[in-house]
């Protein structure tokens, strides 16, 4: 069985992942007659999502449902969909043996099969319950596939300074326990001022500068009848953003489904990631032997460059507001 590289794919309720999964399949299906690299199958692993925007290759509908959980256990959506979780987990020869019937099924006139896994939106799947671990393990393992954890937050966050420090420390916490390979998405970016003008520019959120500067935002000295609440709360975020810098871990990538070229700049990164771009490398041929670490680590743009698009089309603040100033 060949290497298979693919994509898990996580975030919040809302955040747009089931969007990205039939995005990035739309997108490479129209590359295919332009040469596409990949040819992408999708697994739905959300037993609650039963309407999907895209063609999809194994669904978990077809074992376990969160109707029927609900009706047969009498357990709530979300106690529901944790335990269909871990019966996959536990039944996880159903979706190994669906998954190497996929590859090996595969067309050796498609272009090589990519897998996106589309999973459910509860975080704590990914921050601290250890099923979704457990699947990740077995999935590489039993199918050698190649993955990188890709997770979804909306840039709705990055509205109010205690929304994004909550956003990081979600993100930081999947990095952790995830243990994958990880790229880190604002989705919506269309529609990141929706909410209101951004307090800083949008490089601050991209590549979460210096978190210190959130502090001085009004919203945590606001409270007037209980100044003492409004310190703690303060304090509390402070030391929030302290762990979150002391890891350095954690950046952005914007990303408008929409938009064909901010599509491709999120998927060079995850190719980085994952290492999909080394993946149909021929070992006899020394060219491409000889530009390997160039062609993964090749000179980027500078941070500024990286975000002018999204500045120019997607915020409205003057070039003055926004600064980071002493």
């Amino acid at each position: 069985m060949p290497v298979v590289f693919g994509q898990i794919v996580v975030g919040p309720p809302g955040s747009g992942k089931t969007t990205y999964c039939a995005a990035i399949q739309d997108y490479y299906n129209k590359c295919i007659a332009d040469g596409s690299s990949r040819h992408v199958y999708i697994v739905n692993l959300d037993a609650a999502n039963i309407e999907m925007p895209y063609e999809c290759a194994i669904d978990l509908v077809d074992l376990i449902t969160v109707d029927d959980v609900c009706d047969n256990l009498n357990l709530g959506p979300n106690g529901a969909l944790m335990y269909c979780i871990e019966y996959i987990e536990n039944n996880i020869d159903w979706l190994l043996k669906r998954l190497r019937s996929l590859v090996d099924k595969h067309s050796s006139s498609l272009p090589p099969p990519y897998i996106l896994f589309d999973c459910p939106g509860q975080i704590e799947l990914y921050t601290h319950h250890g099923s979704i671990h457990h699947i990740i393990e077995k999935l590489v393992k039993g199918v050698d596939l190649r993955l990188c954890c890709v997770t979804l937050i909306d840039s709705y966050y990055c509205s109010n300074s205690s929304n994004f420090i909550s956003a990081l420390l979600t993100s930081l916490s999947m990095m952790l326990h995830l243990e994958l390979p990880h790229v880190n998405i604002l989705s919506k970016i269309d529609l990141i001022e929706r909410y209101g003008s951004l307090e800083y520019n949008i490089d601050f959120y991209t590549e979460v500068l210096d978190l210190s500067y959130l502090m001085k935002n009004k919203n945590f000295n606001k409270d007037k009848f209980q100044p003492k609440l409004a310190k703690k709360f303060r304090n509390f975020n402070k030391a929030l953003c302290e762990v979150i810098q002391d890891y350095s871990l954690v950046s952005y990538i914007p990303l408008n489904v929409q938009d064909r070229l901010s599509i491709e700049k999120v998927n060079n990164t995850i190719d980085k990631a994952n290492g999909f771009i080394f993946g149909h490398l021929k070992n006899d041929d020394l060219s491409q032997r000889t530009n390997l670490m160039s062609n993964a680590f090749g000179v980027e743009q500078f941070e500024y460059a990286k975000t002018a698009k999204i500045r120019e089309n997607y915020t409205f603040a003057d070039d003055e507001e926004g600064e980071l100033e002493d």
